[in-house]
């Protein structure tokens, strides 16, 4: 046997999420074994609803797949470095415009499959209540760290509490929705083929209908926060009810926003425009885009049916709210993810304050290949920072403490594109497809980089033994 590969540390990783179920696969491709804990189904969170790993609890969208987006760039970048949950992703795909929108349920499935299917990877089943006091840990237990865990993190990072609140959409039947009056459309018909209906069906409201819905969602009775209503929403995932509070036009300059959705027969011209988009294959579930809602539930069937072709909407899921928690990682954490006070433990996923599903998977990509590393008793390498996974990084560990929020991938963590060539003036698409181009290319160099470097390696390892 290799000395080497004899010698090599497991891994426990803590949280079964997109995070954590990234990372063991990124481990157990490496040849690194790893517990990975879970406490679903076991004691369950508000707002999953199964034991599988990477269970979507929001949308089903990886939202833009194509380079002019950050999060696309983060996509490829990804793939490239054989992602689990890229690959799953792309597996249960279904039609979403330029997005990556998933059958949640297959999604999940495919996760978990993969994962059990791979016999370095141990599951065990049961909450976490304490951090373990040796090995290499991962804590990877998400927005929705359960209290015992909480409360051991806090004890860990010596911080205080820092969390916001997050809310979930509504999920409604198909079949349930008045089809005389909703139409499919893209915006613009972006990625349709000619003589194809769009993705997103949309509920047109004229001027009364709007005004009518927007005094109704404002007055409706609320989630009590209780001792929690000082904390703020993460504006991206703003409830519809807090945009219309802030001014009647608000959610039409938002999810309701009706350009580029003309009625593709009258050619009608909507005031304002709710769309819903395909929650699995079938296309049986849809959920309302940008509808997150911390609404009564028996507030969100009354107000939520005023929407034209809604009527008689049957929902089978609700909206909620729930606790989402994060870190203040720059105090706390170095660029490879590691507790700067103890670097045998590092954080992956949205508990380290980046937002969205593919970013907190692509943290845990990160961490499953310094864990690696680690576990082999090599120093760990982070891709530059002109990548997207490199800009998450230096969010993560180079803000600004006091400035610090929880964030999805943009350009504007990046260094910008050239402007100008020559005498023409570049795009904004051109200038953010030459970022990305930049990124990609930078990205390769560092995984051939990285490979070449592991291969000496373990040729002396071998060499040696």
């Amino acid at each position: 046997m290799n000395t080497q590969s004899s010698q090599i540390q497991a891994v426990t990783i803590i949280g079964a999420g997109l995070a954590g179920s990234e990372a063991a696969w990124q481990l157990a491709r490496r040849g690194v074994p790893v517990r990975l804990h879970e406490m679903r189904p076991i004691k369950m969170t508000p707002a999953h609803h199964s034991g599988k790993c990477a269970e979507l609890v929001c949308s089903n969208t990886f939202r833009a797949d194509h380079l002019e987006n950050a999060v696309g760039l983060l996509h490829e970048e990804m793939r490239r470095m054989d992602s689990l949950i890229m690959g799953c992703g792309d597996a249960a795909r279904i039609p979403a415009g330029t997005a990556l929108a998933v059958d949640r349920e297959q999604f999940a499935e495919l996760v978990t499959e993969k994962l059990k299917a791979e016999p370095l990877i141990e599951f065990v089943e049961g909450e976490v209540t304490e951090i373990p006091a040796e090995g290499l840990v991962l804590i990877a237990s998400g927005p929705l760290t359960s209290d015992a865990l909480y409360e051991q993190i806090r004890e860990l990072t010596g911080e205080d509490r820092l969390c916001f609140f997050d809310a979930i959409a509504p999920v409604i039947d198909a079949e349930s929705i008045n089809m005389d009056i909703c139409y499919w459309k893209n915006r613009y018909d972006k990625n349709v083929a000619e003589g194809e209906a769009g993705d997103y069906l949309n509920c047109p409201m004229n001027a009364e209908q709007y005004k009518a819905f927007i005094r109704e969602l404002v007055n409706a009775e609320k989630v009590a926060f209780k001792d929690f209503e000082d904390i703020p929403f993460f504006e991206g995932c703003m409830p519809i009810e807090e945009m219309a509070e802030r001014g009647e036009d608000t959610p039409r300059f938002g999810p309701m926003k009706p350009v580029g959705l003309d009625h593709p027969e009258s050619g009608e011209k909507a005031y304002a425009v709710v769309q819903l988009r395909r929650d699995n294959r079938m296309g049986s579930l849809l959920n309302m885009v940008g509808f997150q809602t911390k609404m009564t539930y028996g507030e969100q069937k009354r107000v939520f049916s005023m929407i034209p072709g809604l009527e008689h909407a049957e929902f089978f899921r609700l909206g909620s709210l729930h606790r989402n928690t994060f870190i203040k990682s720059p105090a706390l954490l170095d660029g490879m993810l590691r507790l700067k006070s103890n670097p045998r433990i590092l954080f992956a996923g949205q508990i380290t304050g980046v937002e969205g599903y593919v970013e907190s998977a692509s943290m845990g990509l990160m961490a499953g290949r310094f864990l690696a590393a680690m576990a082999k008793g090599e120093e760990p390498n982070a891709p530059p920072e002109i990548t997207a996974h490199g800009a998450l990084l230096g969010h993560i560990s180079q803000t600004r403490t006091e400035d610090f929020q929880p964030m999805n991938i943009n350009f504007g963590l990046l260094p910008p594109g050239k402007k100008r060539d020559g005498k023409r003036r570049f795009s904004r698409a051109e200038r953010r497809r030459a970022v990305s181009d930049r990124a990609l290319a930078a990205l390769d160099m560092w995984l051939e980089s990285s490979f070449s470097r592991s291969c000496q390696e373990h040729l002396e390892s071998d060499t040696a033994s």
